[in-house]
Formats: C-alpha cells, structure tokens, sequence
C-alpha cells in the first residue's frame, strides 16, 4: 500500500477519535481536541492527492477511497454539529442527498468501468464543507456570535457548491445513465 493510501485510511481512522472527542462532553477540552483532530484529517486530504500525484501512485483503489473518507469526516462532522445545534439538519440533507447522487453515478459508471474522479467544482464544494465545519466546530469552543453569523454564511455557501458541484457532476456524466 502505498503512502496516499496510507494517508487516506489515516482519514478515516481519525473519524472515531472525532467522534468520541466531540460527542463526550465530559471530557476536558475534548470540542478543541475535537477540532484538532478535525483539522488533522482535512490536510490528509489534500496532502494524500499531492502525494499520489507527485509520485505517480494513483490508484483505483485510492480514486475509491478518497472520497468515502472525505464523505465519512463530513458527514460524521455535520451529524454532530447538527446534535449541537450548531448546524441546522435541512443543511446536512441536501449535502448528503448530493452525496448520496454523486455515489450512487460513480456506481453506475464503475458498472461500465468508468472512474469518475473528483472535479474541480468537487474540490472546491469540499473545502467549502470543510471550512463551514472548522467554524461550526469553533464556535462549540466559544460564545462569540461573529463565529456563529460566519459558520451560517460559510454553510449557506457550502450548500450552494454542494449543488452547483451535483448539478455539474451529473451533466458531464450523464451519459453513464442513458439506456442502451
């Protein structure tokens, strides 16, 4: 196994130790620990691409597996910010219907043996999720309602990528799902 894959299961080891972090209250510090961890993760993303790209070690394995551990951190993330009361659940839903399509037509087109990999608008609806998340998660650690207008704003424009970024998957794929 290569080093990005290596990183990219690192990802979603670190998926449990979020969890227990962020759902335990009673632990000292654990929101902060919590979104260390968070933080942690997301550079794994970026940094498992770099490093499959830099050294020619792009895999079918880790075109799978890099975006069921990017929707694995988000979605584990958003669920407990939606507990928290931080995010509010219609946000988590059309997010998750997003990935729930755009999985779905991966699936499809692997049928046909199609790899459809990650777009820009993907990436950049990614870091969207991803910076709306760190500001939700921040604002578990303080009071301060600038972080709580931002979060909102940071979500409202995620929500927007997450579409616009479904939208355009299925337009250029569309052909995985015409009948033949």
């Amino acid at each position: 196994m290569n080093l990005a894959n290596k990183l990219t299961i690192a990802r979603i080891l670190l998926i449990p130790l979020f969890l227990i972090f962020i759902a335990f209250r009673n632990i000292p510090y654990g929101s902060y620990i919590a979104t260390f961890i968070f933080i942690l993760a997301s550079i794994t993303d970026s940094l498992d691409g770099y490093v499959a790209r830099s050294r020619n070690q792009v895999t079918t394995l880790g075109k799978f597996m890099d975006p069921l551990a990017d929707k694995l951190l988000v979605t584990a993330a958003l669920i407990s910010l939606v507990e928290l009361k931080i995010v509010p659940a219609w946000v988590v839903v059309i997010i998750l219907t997003r990935e729930f399509a755009v999985t779905g037509l991966r699936s499809v087109a692997a049928t046909e043996g199609i790899v459809i990999s990650a777009s820009n608008w993907g990436k950049v609806k990614t870091i969207s999720q991803i910076v709306a998340i760190i500001l939700g998660l921040m604002t578990v650690n303080t009071n301060f309602e600038i972080l709580e207008t931002l979060t909102m704003v940071a979500l409202g424009i995620a929500v927007i990528l997450t579409v616009i970024s479904g939208i355009d998957y299925f337009n250029k794929n569309l052909k995985v799902l015409k009948e033949k």
